[in-house]
């Protein structure tokens, strides 16, 4: 009798233990993460740094002295540097290349290159990363971004020298060369004449604005991470922006920083939850069970091919300052290598469906994914039925009503030299159809490697315009941007922008708006940064490489169809490899900031996140609106939205729709519409995006933030107060 009580006591031990591991609802995704980094960690993943110094050091003990070992040592010291041990890279790869040099005779021009990122990667360790302010690795680099500790570049210099005298068209290293002297201050005077890039430090575009600066550690912002998204919007219903961060790598955590309404942001990752999940390149958010609370949804798995099925996660906000992990109860489950999804009303019915956008190969099949909402916290996938099930390797995705006939159409860009525009034709037993009809757009003409991309009203004519940017995923870029700057025939892809004729069809209008350039963007969007009404955008450059040392870029809307390059006066031009980015007004002054999450895809090319605050470029107006959906989707994502106004005695509109803005950074789902000089507001025409319904408002002061609720006939004043951001300099260390 003793026995059986004691083992009935046991046995209601152990469960009530089993029961208290698996109450927190979280944990199931978390040891989901957590196993597939475990699969994650192997050689033939190309970014599993640790695994391929495990590699090669096991080739390396197995080898006879020789030219096999030697250039093994050498990939060993590439390896240590993607894992952030540049001052052992710089000594294995400096040993192997004087014992091969020692043998042959002869320098190895790639080993050389190298080594002397290596040591450029050193420098900018040691001081814009180790003791990092808001100059550092701004381009052209200046005053405290200078280097202090001067020997990574200066070793660099040197070994860009070689390299320039063995071949004087290696376009790579004389890029590198220039950045490296930018860095001592030795920019333009003491670079070598033949290898000099005129002009670096100096505006072009013929336009200037005020220099925006960066206070993210200033105001509470101080982590560091490696590629990842950012979410910029309101998730404690403060009316105040917040701002969420991801960090792509199985061993990077999620970031809340919840403003404190003082000009500070506090963490509040551990007790909200989002600390605890890992990985995930990009994030998008919405209201989608319509309960008054943003949620979040992390995609994961893009660019690793097989070794990203890892599951996405919607992470449900609980209203109490936590979120819950509902991926596997709400349907969302699956394990496809992705970045790109949209959230929007695709059925009409008022809740917010899901489109994922998969990155298949020649050898795996991952099809895009379409989540109706079932209006019960459940989705089903219907893409099959709805015709948008594509297979391709997609990079972007964005969607609205382009031919405004009432139905969310998508276009996808991708890495297989594809894009995709697919018109929404209506539903069919209650499941929306798409049709492609890229061709008869006229958009399959340019046949490159794209990445990010949005559809906006670039010219305010009523019309959704799309931009795509082309890219190059392998290999350094630093060679095109040298020769750009140099005016040289150059085949890389540029950035495309193509006008809505307003009949179905777009054309190219790259050339005459200026934007035939060469950026490599990843993460960007877009926001009007002087309040003229025009939208102007930022992109976050680079690739993998290290040598991909490029400037992110910010062009000015002109209002007449042209953009200006104003990235050098804006100050906003960081080399750092940049992803999500969001634009918003975070200290409530009306001007429109800049918030970027910075960092490489290897764990040795973390990086410090931005916040660029925004002077104020002018005196202009502004007017913000919270858009509240009640038959249509709460968020209201989808509502477009007519601002009218007179400026200097002529009448013009203003065009905007509700969105997260680019495929890759999600700017708040608030908007933030410049009016120049207009004292009055003539009318604001709401279109709801279920019912089609317009509702108008008239002649409202700008320079107020105002909510508008479906269906009232009045709004509402939010009154938040400006907050004072902290631009001091930062004295002591960030650290991660």
């Amino acid at each position: 009798m003793k026995i059986k009580q004691l083992l009935l006591l046991f046995i209601t031990s152990a469960l009530a233990q089993s029961c208290d591991y698996f109450s927190n609802p979280n944990d199931k995704m978390v040891n989901i993460l957590e196993a597939r980094k475990k699969m994650y960690d192997v050689k033939k993943n190309s970014f599993a740094s640790k695994a391929e110094v495990a590699f090669y050091d096991s080739i390396i003990k197995s080898s006879d002295d020789g030219f096999f070992k030697l250039s093994n040592e050498i990939n060993k010291g590439n390896a240590l540097l993607k894992l952030g041990k540049e001052t052992e890279s710089v000594a294995n790869l400096e040993d192997a290349i004087n014992k091969m040099k020692a043998l042959d005779g002869r320098d190895n021009p790639q080993s050389l290159k190298f080594l002397a990122i290596a040591y450029m990667r050193l420098g900018e360790k040691q001081n814009c990363v180790n003791y990092h302010n808001p100059e550092s690795c701004i381009m052209p680099i200046q005053k405290k971004g200078i280097h202090t500790l001067r020997q990574g570049s200066q070793k660099a210099i040197e070994i860009y020298k070689k390299l320039l005298e063995i071949n004087p068209k290696d376009y790579e290293s004389q890029w590198l060369i220039n950045v490296a002297y930018m860095t001592v201050g030795g920019y333009p005077a003491e670079v070598p004449k033949q290898w000099l890039i005129p002009n670096l430090d100096q505006n072009n575009s013929g336009y200037s604005i005020k220099p925006f600066l960066d206070v993210a550690s200033n105001v509470g912002i101080k982590t560091r991470n490696m590629s990842g998204g950012v979410i910029v919007d309101d998730f404690n219903n403060d009316d105040y922006l917040d701002i969420v961060t991801s960090d792509w790598s199985l061993d990077g955590v999620m970031h809340y920083y919840q403003n404190d309404k003082k000009g500070k942001f506090t963490d509040v990752s551990k007790n909200s939850e989002l600390g605890r999940f890992k990985g995930g390149l990009n994030m998008i958010q919405a209201d989608y069970d319509n309960d008054g609370d943003t949620d979040i949804f992390v995609l994961r798995g893009a660019w690793m091919r097989q070794y990203g099925r890892q599951p996405n996660s919607l992470l449900r906000n609980n209203d109490d300052g936590t979120f819950t992990d509902v991926t596997i109860k709400s349907g969302l489950y699956s394990e496809f290598p992705t970045q790109a999804g949209n959230w929007n009303d695709f059925n009409n019915d008022g809740f917010l469906d899901l489109f994922i956008g998969n990155e298949s190969s020649d050898t795996e099949s991952y099809p895009s994914e379409l989540y109706l909402n079932n209006q019960d916290g459940t989705f089903t996938n219907v893409a099959k039925e709805a015709k948008c099930d594509i297979v391709s390797y997609i990079k972007g995705v964005t969607a609205v009503d382009y031919d405004n006939d009432g139905d969310i159409d998508l276009f996808l860009s991708g890495m297989n030299k594809k894009k995709i525009l697919l018109k929404n034709t209506g539903l069919k037993s209650g499941i929306p159809q798409f049709k492609e009809v890229t061709d008869q757009a006229g958009l399959a003409g340019i046949n490159v490697m794209t990445f990010p991309t949005w559809f906006w009203d670039y010219d305010n004519d009523g019309w959704q315009d799309i931009f795509v940017c082309g890219y190059q995923y392998t290999g350094s870029v630093a060679g095109e941007m040298a020769m750009e700057a140099l005016n040289i025939p150059n085949n890389s892809s540029k950035m495309y922008l193509y006008h809505n004729n307003q009949n179905g069809t777009f054309s190219d209008v790259s050339n005459e708006s200026g934007l035939s350039k060469t950026v490599f963007a990843m993460g960007s969007n877009f926001g009007d940064i002087d309040n003229d009404g025009f939208l102007d955008m930022y992109l976050g450059t680079g690739n993998p490489d290290y040598k991909s040392l490029t400037p992110n870029k910010l062009f000015r809307n002109m209002g007449n169809g042209k953009f200006a390059d104003v990235t050098v006066s804006g100050r906003v031009g960081n080399l750092q490899k940049g992803h999500g980015v969001a634009f918003n007004d975070l200290d409530n002054d009306g001007n429109t900031d800049i918030f970027i999450e910075m960092g490489g895809a290897y764990i040795g090319d973390s990086f410090n996140n931005s916040l660029y605050l925004n002077p104020g470029q002018n005196k202009n107006h502004w007017i913000k609106l919270q858009l509240e959906g009640t038959d249509s989707n709460r968020s209201a994502i989808g509502t477009k939205v007519k601002v009218s106004f007179r400026e200097k005695g002529v009448s013009r509109s203003v065009y905007r729709i509700l969105n997260s803005g680019g495929s890759f950074g999600a700017s708040a789902l608030r908007m933030e519409i410049g009016v120049g000089q207009a004292s009055i507001i003539d009318q604001i025409e709401i279109t709801w995006p279920k019912s089609q319904k317009k509702e108008v408002f008239k002649n409202i002061q700008p320079n107020q933030y105002i909510k508008i609720i479906e269906g009232e006939k009045t709004f509402t004043k939010v009154n938040i107060k400006k907050t004072v951001f902290s631009t001091a300099g930062i004295k002591s260390p960030v650290c991660m």
